[in-house]
């Protein structure tokens, strides 16, 4: 994929050219004045203040200068040069100072608002796509990186342009005085430089683009060289030095881009800079034979010396503003494309209110695939969840399980067919409030690095504070006990990654908890049960990393807890599902068999093929068929 979602070309860069930076020069202008008014007032003044002192300081100069040679100036007049001079140095020296402090203000409060503004975008991608996407994760990254800096840095550029044309037009009104053809040479040699600075910085910027995978690799070693929970198999299998070395593959890779994008600055820097530096060097040969023979004063050719320098810093600082914005505009188109891409899955504008589940959800005719490239993860699948009963999914791995529940919680819609709540197609309904009426254990459950409470809280936000609910849930979890155990109780943090200070300055190396993977599974079954009030509950793989003792003791508690509420269990340990009111077995994406326990295994199929093997475990040989049924409520909780 290229970004051509999102109008996007190969280097990452939108389509519209001059336009599109344009429209980014405006975007960026406008976040620097909503993050700071006043502060982006104070850099305009400040910066055009900047740009006058050196002119000031040139013409004060040459008069100082004349004054001294002539001899022809009143005590008086000597004064006042000198005491503009004195103005003149005391503000080159400040107003830098202030400049940068109101810069670097002014940046920090753009980039509390990009990054709010960036983030809530991100929170209008109501699916998943985006984020199964790894050239939409290099576009946010770029953008986050992209967004906080590139406002100050256009509107220091914006600045710059003005600071720069107030200095250029002061020397060359000067030089203008003394030679006419110096002017237009020293004029004439900053195109060439603005040309290239701005080609080196297209450059920069597809640059960093390409490496966006390359860099999310070497990361991607790195973290698995420090992960605590890769420790274990990096030092047993020995394979510690197999990641360092893809990891400095990938960092090597990535300097040698970056070493022959310097080089190639540095070969055009090192030309223009030979190319000022030659003009700089024959003015003042020729300056200098004009003194000889009086054409010029010696506070003309001061005058002249600086003139040549001060247009030749002026364009250079210009030039390299002027390109460092524009690579940053470059840069924040990736925070443009984010902020105004369209939703992944699309919201009705007059959405359905969602009614409470009365009758099920039905499945009717549904085709999924995650993209075109992708074979299909569900064929034509057909079925009725329905309401007050428990329906459990069975099958291998692949069969489409987890496919189905994604759609289920409408973080995908189908490509064919249609999802529907008690008839309702989910299309039609606000995802949000579709999701608030559904409690979920995901296979793939988050191990927050805060604190027990707020493990379980964060799946309802406002029982964040409500220690009662709180440890309700953990208890029909079954994670009461362990957690009152912790140092701090509900309280205790749950990472190593943070340390609170003592009060002589040190971190406690004590502080936090590792829970169990089984300890952590009851934790993402309390934030489900947090929300038994809802229609919907969704368990996929409550207890895959559960002793057998735990597991007979969750799922016990969940047959009690899901009585007469509509629920979707999802286990490859069919013995914890066997008592659902329906199972549906999924084979290759389809529907293969549905019904209860005993009359699917009276069918002899793919689930009591599935619950046969399993079985074997149990007992001395395989049972057959015709047996499983009775054998399954001795072998299996």
């Amino acid at each position: 994929m290229t970004g051509d979602d999102d109008g996007t070309d190969d280097t990452g860069q939108r389509d519209g050219g001059v336009r599109v930076r344009a429209a980014g020069v405006l975007r960026a202008l406008g976040l620097a004045w909503t993050a700071g008014r006043l502060l982006t007032v104070c850099f305009a003044a400040g910066a055009l203040a900047e740009a006058a002192v050196p002119v000031v300081v040139a013409w004060l100069t040459k008069f100082a200068l004349d004054a001294v040679a002539e001899r022809t100036a009143s005590t008086a007049q000597v004064v006042q040069i000198a005491a503009g001079l004195a103005a003149a140095g005391i503000a080159a020296a400040t107003l830098p100072h202030l400049s940068r402090y109101v810069r670097s203000e002014l940046e920090r409060r753009i980039g509390l608002l990009t990054q709010d503004q960036l983030f809530r975008a991100a929170e209008r991608f109501a699916g998943l796509a985006r984020f199964e996407d790894p050239v939409f994760l290099d576009r946010l990254s770029l953008a986050h990186q992209s967004g906080g800096s590139t406002p100050s840095q256009v509107v220091g550029g914006t600045l710059a342009i003005g600071r720069g044309a107030v200095t250029v037009l002061g020397f060359v009104a000067s030089l203008l005085l003394i030679s006419p053809w110096l002017t237009a040479a020293v004029i004439l040699a900053a195109v060439p430089a603005l040309l290239a600075e701005l080609r080196l910085s297209r450059q920069r910027a597809a640059m960093m683009w390409r490496l966006g995978p390359v860099e999310r690799r070497e990361l991607f070693y790195r973290q698995v060289l420090t992960d605590v929970k890769a420790a274990k198999e990096l030092r047993l299998f020995g394979t510690g030095p197999y990641f360092r070395g893809l990891m400095n593959r990938e960092r090597r890779a990535s300097n040698r881009e970056r070493g022959r994008m310097d080089r190639r600055e540095l070969a055009v820097q090192s030309v223009l800079a030979l190319l000022s530096a030659a003009i700089a060097g024959g003015g003042l040969v020729w300056a200098l034979l004009a003194a000889r023979t009086g054409a010029l004063t010696p506070g003309d050719v001061a005058l002249l010396v600086t003139s040549v320098a001060g247009v030749q810093a002026a364009v250079s600082a210009l030039v390299n503003e002027v390109t460092l914005a524009h690579q940053e505009l470059l840069l924040f188109d990736h925070y443009l494309a984010v902020i105004e891409a369209e939703p992944d899955i699309p919201v009705a504008a007059d959405p359905v209110p969602v009614p409470p589940l009365r009758r099920g959800v039905e499945f009717r005719d549904v085709w999924f695939r995650y993209s075109p490239d992708h074979p299909w993860a569900l064929r034509g699948v057909t079925l009725t969840i329905p309401h007050g009963r428990a329906t459990a999914l069975v099958g291998r791995n692949g069969a489409g399980k987890s496919t189905l529940v994604k759609l289920l919680c409408r973080m995908y819609d189908p490509e064919r067919g249609a999802v529907l709540w008690d008839g309702v197609d989910l299309r039609d309904l606000d995802p949000a409030e579709l999701r608030d009426r559904v409690g979920a254990v995901f296979q793939d459950y988050m191990e927050y690095d805060v604190s027990a409470a707020h493990n379980i809280g964060l799946g309802d936000l406002p029982a964040l504070d409500d220690r009662e609910r709180i440890e309700a849930a953990a208890r029909r979890a079954g994670v009461h006990a362990t957690v009152t155990a912790l140092p701090d109780g509900y309280d205790t943090m749950l990472s190593r990654l943070f340390f609170d200070a003592g009060p002589d300055g040190e971190a406690d190396p004590t502080a936090g908890v590792v829970l169990s993977g089984g300890q952590w599974q009851r934790l993402a079954l309390a934030r489900a049960m947090l929300r038994d009030g809802r229609d919907l509950l969704v368990l996929d793989e409550p207890s895959s990393g559960l002793d057998a003792e735990a597991e007979h003791e969750i799922h016990t508690g969940l047959r009690a807890h899901r009585a007469g509420r509509t629920s979707v269990l999802i286990s490859h340990r069919l013995g914890a599902i066997r008592d659902a009111d329906l199972l549906v077995v999924l084979d290759e994406g389809r529907v293969a068999e549905e019904g209860t326990h005993a009359e699917l295994l009276r069918r002899d199929g793919v689930y009591a093929r599935l619950f046969t093997l399993q079985a074997q475990g149990y007992g001395a040989g395989a049972p057959d068929a015709a047996t499983a049924g009775r054998r399954s409520a001795e072998v299996v909780p």
